[in-house]
């Protein structure tokens, strides 16, 4: 496939990728706690099953970004396809249940779906190198505590990230691979820019 006709989302097996899927529209949905253990528990699936290695997360109120590498498929589909999906679900029969003028915000008039609550074309950024790795851990542990979010005083102290588990040895959820001695990603400068 050219690489130029690619989705954004589109991830190859056993690269690593920095990954940010935002909710559409950029609403908060994700600021409600339980909307947040949906997407622990599909990531907790994907990880049990060795579908796929998680190496750091964090998950906003409209956003997550995740750094993890694409091990094999789930059947037909791809991790993130399944991890979409199974939110997706999850989400409208949570928000049916309890917030259901919140559900028709997301309502959608697209043919192939009812419901739209992940935005179109997820970002998947190939991590070529350690030092990168380890930039972009740093902006997703740092990400809560931003001016404009202000969700925690110290990234360690958000519940909601990988943080730490890499600041206090401390992985809540058991999901986390910690990325060093990661095969296939060089150690060397960055050769990217």
């Amino acid at each position: 496939m050219n690489i130029n006709n690619r989705r954004q989302g589109q991830m190859d097996f056993s690269d690593t990728f920095f990954y940010t899927d935002s909710i559409y529209g950029f609403k908060h949905l994700l600021a409600d706690d339980s909307l947040k253990m949906k997407i622990i528990q599909s990531w907790q699936y994907l990880v049990n099953k060795q579908l796929v290695e998680i190496y750091g997360y964090v998950i906003m109120p409209n956003h997550i970004h995740l750094i993890w590498r694409i091990l094999e498929s789930n059947g037909k589909e791809s991790p993130a396809g399944s991890f979409a999906k199974f939110t997706g679900h999850q989400f409208k029969n949570y928000l049916l249940m309890n917030d259901p003028v919140a559900l028709k915000e997301y309502c959608s008039d697209k043919k192939d779906r009812l419901f739209q609550f992940w935005k179109r074309d997820p970002l998947a950024i190939r991590l070529s190198t350690i030092s990168i790795l380890e930039q972009k851990l740093h902006y997703i542990h740092n990400n809560p505590i931003q001016g404009h979010w202000k969700l925690a005083t110290f990234p360690e102290d958000y519940r909601w990230s990988s943080a730490s588990y890499y600041y206090k040895g401390y992985d809540e959820f058991n999901i986390i691979s910690h990325y060093k001695g990661l095969e296939g990603i060089s150690v060397g400068e960055d050769t990217d820019r």
